[in-house]
């Protein structure tokens, strides 16, 4: 007589599930100490631009010429009601530097939406549709490339004039290409594919192919470009600023801040030296955090 053990009669349990790919995700992100840094600068700087008013313990634009060119409260002559020093106006630099920080994410993320979109729509439109389209679309993405993206900024900056908006609109309008063709490289790849081959059969029309099938699979690429347009926005807004032709002197900005501050570097290092570091840290963030999302958006990543 065979006697059967109850473990051997016991069904075999079931292969626990692995984690989903936004587990799998999020596990690689806070994997990386250093994206992860970079995402605590970048949530402090939102904060401080959405708060600039509560936080800044002054008005920016307050002069004061008794105060002139105070040294950081650690130097000799330095004040504790001015941890960061004045300008050579007795301005704050502590509050000026916060201030400053709104212009530069707005200009940076409001450029990077508008490129993002415009060169969204056209790479979807010249990958998929090709021909004529496509010949079209490609030769305006030469044309333009065919111009230094500063010196296309500063023609027409120049000829609209200074604003903010008009900052936003012209760094979007010279960064739409490279979205354009990732969009379009990725598209051509994916348009021959079975699940758009059969959406074509049931009678889907061109539109919801774009926006159902091929675009959701075009998101991870244009996260990763969006996130280094934002830095490159920033730079380029403060450089059209230092130059006097991006946003008005009256409003505060770390390209302004740094051409006020470059006559001073021998005296008064600080009046250029604050808002360049935060300039180079907000920049330093945000391709950290590019970085890693390009990694998160790569598969293999997970496997590491």
């Amino acid at each position: 007589m065979t006697v059967t053990s109850p473990a051997a009669s016991a069904p075999a349990a079931a292969p626990a599930a692995g984690p989903g790919p936004r587990q799998a995700a999020l596990r690689t992100l806070l994997r990386n100490k250093l994206a992860v840094v970079a995402l605590a600068v970048l949530a402090l700087l939102l904060i401080t631009a959405v708060f600039a008013p509560l936080i800044a313990p002054y008005d920016p634009q307050t002069q004061n010429l008794l105060l002139r060119l105070k040294p950081p409260a650690w130097q000799s002559g330095g004040a504790g009601s001015h941890p960061l020093g004045t300008d050579q106006l007795g301005r704050d630099m502590l509050s000026r530097v916060i201030y400053g920080t709104r212009v530069s994410l707005l200009a940076g993320a409001g450029a990077a939406l508008l490129a993002g979109v415009t060169g969204t729509a056209a790479g979807l439109a010249s990958g998929y549709f090709g021909g004529w389209a496509d010949r079209v679309l490609m030769r305006v993405a030469d044309v333009q490339l065919a111009f230094p993206a500063i010196l296309l900024a500063l023609a027409i900056v120049g000829y609209l004039g200074s604003g903010l908006w008009y900052v936003i609109l012209v760094l979007g309008f010279t960064g739409w290409v490279s979205y354009a063709r990732v969009v379009r490289s990725e598209v051509m790849s994916l348009r021959s594919r079975d699940f758009v081959t059969e959406a074509r059969a049931i009678g889907v029309t061109d539109g919801a192919i774009m926006r159902r099938h091929l675009l959701p699979n075009v998101v991870a690429p244009l996260a990763t470009i969006g996130t280094l347009h934002v830095a490159a926005a920033i730079v380029a807004e403060a450089s059209l600023s230092y130059l006097g032709l991006g946003v008005p002197k009256e409003t505060v900005t770390w390209g302004s801040m740094l051409a006020d501050g470059q006559l001073y570097l021998g005296t008064s290092w600080w009046v250029a030296v604050f808002p360049g570091v935060a300039l180079m840290l907000t920049s330093l963030a945000v391709n950290i955090t590019g970085d890693a999302l390009r990694d998160v958006a790569d598969p293999k990543a997970y496997r590491r």
